[in-house]
């Protein structure tokens, strides 16, 4: 039932405290005992600021454990560190981002504010340094006997018992990094680590990088208050990665010994793990063409490497890396592979592989393992491309796959070690999310945040004018299903309605789903738009071959399915066909570029938002998986790229770009506006002084789309 005085919702409203959303914790972790589960929430009147807060599982007591404010110097984060947070995509959060639990559940490691404090279930808490250097990726060993972390480019290890740190590795200095992931690691394979302890925390395995050869991009970090000139190390498309090496040692630096990556230094470190036993380490060798994956089997004493077992992809196609999987106390191992053409999980034991799920749907992680039932607990999308599911399997009965959630949602899961207990996050479209405690049978014991859109919740005041998400599909050129997303206002017969077109197009991600996707929509529809969005194929979820279609050919297939989308939309008679908008970010602005280049006339407007203009500009791992080596196909990146054909965008066009982005570097923009300006092609540009890749915050967020409503309205006026 909506509030009996509906307000409405205003841009201000839309990015003010407390998250129209509810005020959704993160980071949530149970104790090892099960007793406590923690998590990271955002404060009532600065939702961008998070504290620790800890609530008992049996009798649903919540307090805060640690006050960011309270203990927090508000010092400015080092360079490396505010690099880090760009690349997990959380450099707009303040305050306490991540924390580790002790393995006897009596105290958790907090960073805050460049410095480590260990803090106390009673209240109390300890600081741990106190440089003015930060520290970077801190954990606590297996055993809870240390606190390690990276400083100025070297691994520190640190006793929990307050002794003063050591230098476990002593070379770091200038393009030499130890113990720290390199660029491409966190920013595209999803590895934001660069140390790994054995379980009985008496070895670490570190990874040593040399930046030596990798070009600098002369970045302008442009700011309101002038202007910083930072010589970023960027492996561009077609240039030398990092010289990456693996090193295990002793945690006091000694007894090193180099692990044997092979003989091609040309490769990239995927993943590191120990087994349970500690006597052997795998590692993930990935080719620079990623179309070879090679688990190695690794002696910790000697280096030594052996081939465990190889993954290959098809000739017109690419191998996707995978958090879902888990080596087991037998010595076997859960892995997941696309071998079938859709993710799935078997299970490697003696040599022998055995398919644990099989079907024309999608695993997407592994969410906990009881190896003492042999059951494995898992999220993916047996029940449609839409929804995202817990799952369970027992290895013992391949195929025999049990739901844990409830229809209608979308899904998220993470357990506790023994996988005894999960934490769900799930939401759908008429429901923020929720935060709920389940046992192992998916019945729930009790809600952690139940987010109720009633009385007192953020949006209950607005919930008067949401209107309904619809669903439907269409058929590409080659009959594929494509799903997209509909809001419109309230129709009014022989009306006919603007449409805001929102995109993002590109591989990695699906849009298209039955969850939550916030009040920003909802804005837009009581504005007058409709508010529409397609998945092309290029996308995630829907097995290799819907993904391989953009194979050495951006910028093409998804253009066609979008195009596919305007098409649709104007065959609806609510549909204004000349005031159709499009709108995208990073990918999502590179396709909007493409997407006008290709079908002038089609669309009235369109706003790019930190595009790629040319991919020679964009890193190594992610624009050579999917176009190859610029130096041996160079027709590739010719075709993909959007400067070549910027002439032929004659619709208006607004471009936006953060001046300090050192993901899309501002050389796209800059390059795109002067290829503009040379042609004699109008065009409006909106850039921010400051901002990165994310253009947000406080303030920011808002004139960020006032400027673009502006901009709409000018461009595609309503009709008199």
């Amino acid at each position: 039932m909506a509030a009996d005085t509906p307000q409405k919702l205003t841009l201000e409203r839309l990015f003010a405290s407390p998250d129209l959303s509810g005020s959704q914790p993160r980071g949530l972790k149970l104790s090892p005992d099960g007793s406590l589960l923690t998590s990271l929430r955002p404060r009532a009147d600065e939702k961008e600021r998070f504290d620790l807060w800890a609530l008992d599982t049996k009798t649903g007591r919540e307090w805060m454990l640690v006050d960011s404010k309270a203990i927090g110097s508000g010092a400015e984060l080092s360079e490396a560190e505010k690099m880090q947070r760009e690349r997990a995509r959380i450099g707009g959060s303040r305050g306490i981002v991540a924390y580790d639990w002790t393995p006897d559940g009596k105290a958790i490691l907090v960073p805050l504010d460049g410095d480590l404090f260990l803090a106390h279930l009673d209240g109390k808490v300890d600081r741990l340094t106190n440089s003015p250097e930060g520290e970077l990726n801190p954990v606590v060993s297996p055993r809870g006997g240390y606190v390690s972390f990276v400083r100025e480019q070297n691994l520190f290890v640190q006793p929990i018992g307050g002794a003063a740190p050591w230098m476990a590795t002593q070379s770091g200095k200038g393009t030499v990094h130890w113990g720290e992931a390199e660029f491409v690691a966190q920013e595209e394979i999803d590895r934001r680590t660069g140390y790994w302890w054995s379980p009985d925390e008496k070895l670490i395995a570190v990874e040593r990088f040399d930046e030596a050869t990798v070009g600098i991009v002369t970045r302008a970090a442009i700011g309101a208050d002038g202007t910083k000139v930072v010589d970023q190390r960027y492996p561009a498309a077609g240039t030398p990665n990092a010289l990456v090496e693996l090193y295990v040692m002793k945690p006091d630096g000694s007894a090193s010994v180099k692990v044997d990556l092979g003989s091609n230094p040309d490769i990239y470190l995927a993943r590191v793990d120990w087994t349970p036993d500690g006597k052997t380490l795998l590692v993930q060798r990935q080719s620079r063409d990623q179309k070879t994956l090679d688990m190695l089997s690794v002696d910790p004493a000697t280096g030594k490497a052996s081939v465990l077992f190889t993954e290959k992809s098809g000739d017109r196609s690419w191998l996707n890396l995978t958090d879902a999987y888990q080596p087991l106390k037998d010595g076997s191992l859960i892995w997941r592979s696309e071998r079938t053409g859709f993710g799935h999980l078997y299970h490697f034991k003696g040599g022998q592989w055995t398919a644990l799920t099989s079907g024309n749907w999608v695993v997407q992680d592994i969410a906990g393992i009881d190896e003492a039932k042999g059951r494995i607990f898992f999220t993916g999308n047996k029940d449609g491309v839409l929804e995202k599911h817990l799952y369970a399997v027992d290895i013992a009965k391949p195929g025999q796959v049990t739901r844990l959630t409830e229809a209608g949602w979308w899904n998220g899961a993470t357990m506790d070690g023994a996988a005894s207990r999960i934490i769900v996050a799930r939401s759908n479209p008429t429901q923020p999310t929720q935060l709920y405690l389940a046992d192992a049978t998916g019945k729930r014991l009790r809600w952690i945040n139940e987010n109720a859109l009633k009385e007192g919740h953020p949006y209950f005041p607005f919930l008067a004018q949401h209107q309904e998400r619809k669903f439907g599909t269409i058929k590409a050129d080659d009959g594929t299903e494509l799903f997209w997303e509909m809001i419109t206002p309230k129709l009014e017969p022989g009306k006919t309605y603007p449409v805001f077109f929102q995109h993002y197009g590109g591989p990695g991600a699906q849009q298209v789903t039955h969850a939550w996707n916030g009040a920003l929509p909802q804005y837009l529809v009581s504005r007058g738009y409709i508010y529409f969005q397609i998945d092309n194929r290029g996308s995630i979820n829907r097995g290799k071959a819907f993904e391989d279609h953009i194979y050495h050919a951006m910028g093409s297939v998804e253009v066609a399915d979008q195009l596919a989308g305007a098409g649709y939309l104007k065959t609806l008679p609510f549909v204004d066909a000349k005031r159709i908008a499009i709108n995208g970010w990073s990918y999502g602005g590179y396709m909007t570029l493409k997407m006008l280049e290709a079908a002038p006339g089609v669309f009235a407007a369109g706003i790019s938002g930190a595009p790629v203009t040319k991919w020679e500009l964009y890193d190594t791992h992610y624009t050579e998986r999917y176009l190859g080596d610029p130096r041996t196909d160079p027709a590739s990146y010719a075709s993909s790229g959007a400067l070549a054909d910027s002439a032929k965008i004659t619709d208006p066009l607004l471009l936006i770009h953060g001046m300090s982005d050192d993901n899309v570097v501002f050389t796209n923009s800059t390059a795109f506006a002067a290829r503009m300006q040379h042609e004699a092609r109008p065009f409006e540009m909106m850039f921010y002084p400051g901002q990165t890749h994310r253009v947000g915050g406080p303030g920011i967020s808002a004139h960020l789309w006032t400027t673009i409503l502006d901009f709409l309205d000018r461009r595609m006026p309503a009709k008199k």
